[in-house]
């Protein structure tokens, strides 16, 4: 399995180099992200149903499966969380989270046989326009999952990411200065909550101090992020939710993760501040 190469060796260099990979079309559009989009469809329309919404939807294509979904939150903003937990249970989207390909690309960037999963580290995000309390601030993947410190995001868009809908920025370089710590509040939204409310020391001027990105992808793009790589969603002004996949994977033999027993984050109901109290401010 680790000699299996999907990536070029200019490919690994810059993800080495700068912390994050833009690979296009990794995924097949047809096979692999419209079975995940047709069934989001198929679940807005049973929501539309369950509450008698007075919502027309559009019949099905990659492009409209989410059709409905704006009119539904306007509506009612709660039926969206149900929404949001219903998609990341839709089988075509985790065969596509165990595809072996993810397994081959650990190994390859991380040079190891022993790659993992990050139970309850996958999922498909809903970022809806105007929507501050769960937006992501600058961060790294690291407190919010921990498994280990090599660690990868496989990152993916099931819409067309647009500067107005707000693409994911990056800190270039960032992952070579090892982890960060962080503030457990973040006063500037004191509405937020676990991971969502941590916040980076001396964040303003970390930030500043590196080359920025913000690639603008398309269904079937993929993303590889380092779990050490600074980055923040960008801000959605757009009049359309940016529905992303994140799929997270870890090596088994990295020190740390074997210290630590590869032990999860805020999502397996384990405290960051915890595990590693050395890395908290307050």
């Amino acid at each position: 399995m680790s000699n299996t190469s999907l990536l070029t060796s200019d490919q690994v260099k810059e993800f080495k180099e700068n912390g994050v990979l833009v690979v296009k079309d990794f995924y097949n559009a047809q096979n692999e992200i419209e079975p995940i989009q047709r069934a989001i469809h198929g679940i807005i329309r049973i929501i539309i149903e369950k509450y008698g919404f007075p919502v027309i939807q559009a019949p099905f294509t990659p492009e409209t499966f989410d059709s409905g979904y704006q009119e539904i939150i306007a509506l009612n903003r709660a039926t969206g969380g149900e929404i949001y937990d219903a998609v990341k249970q839709i089988p075509a989207f985790i065969r596509l989270v165990s595809n072996e390909r993810h397994d081959f690309l650990t190994c390859q960037l991380r040079d190891t046989a022993l790659p993992g999963i990050a139970a309850g580290g996958y999922g498909i995000r809903i970022d809806n326009p105007n929507e501050e309390k769960f937006r992501a601030v600058w961060h790294q993947e690291y407190p919010s999952q921990l498994r280990s410190l090599d660690g990868l995001v496989f990152w993916s868009s099931l819409v067309d990411v647009t500067q107005d809908i707000g693409p994911v920025i990056f800190c270039l370089g960032s992952h070579t200065k090892g982890l960060v710590r962080v503030h457990t509040k973040d006063p500037r939204n004191p509405e937020k909550t676990s991971a969502y409310a941590l916040v980076l020391e001396n964040e303003e001027a970390l930030v500043a101090s590196y080359p920025q990105v913000a690639p603008l992808t398309n269904p079937g793009d993929l993303v590889i992020i380092d779990f050490l790589t600074l980055h923040a969603s960008g801000v959605n002004v757009g009049h359309r939710s940016r529905w992303t996949m994140q799929t997270r994977y870890f090596t088994f033999t990295e020190s740390t993760g074997v210290k630590i027993g590869w032990k999860g984050s805020f999502a397996a109901g384990i405290k960051f501040s915890d595990v590693h109290p050395e890395l908290i401010v307050d």
